[in-house]
């Protein structure tokens, strides 16, 4: 199984389960969830971010609406493979 199928079946578990499940496993990894990683200071993160802005401000990439985004998710989050 890919690492995007073990993602998306998470998931769809821990929106269904409850209260006591998601609370144990949120205390399985809590520690790694509030480590205290700065995005802004990864180069390439921000290397990446520069990029993608240059594009957009040049007007070279697709962009959506709020609206759109929404309908893309739920869209992609349906599919099953």
């Amino acid at each position: 199984m890919s690492t995007t199928d073990i993602r998306q079946k998470l998931h769809n578990y821990i929106e269904t389960a409850q209260d006591k499940k998601v609370k144990a496993i949120f205390v399985m990894v809590e520690e790694e969830i509030e480590e205290n990683y700065s995005h802004w200071k990864d180069e390439t993160f921000v290397a990446e971010i520069n990029r993608r802005e240059k594009i957009y401000l040049k007007g070279k990439t697709k962009t959506y609406t709020v609206e759109e985004s929404i309908t893309r998710a739920k869209k992609n989050l349906f599919i099953k493979s």
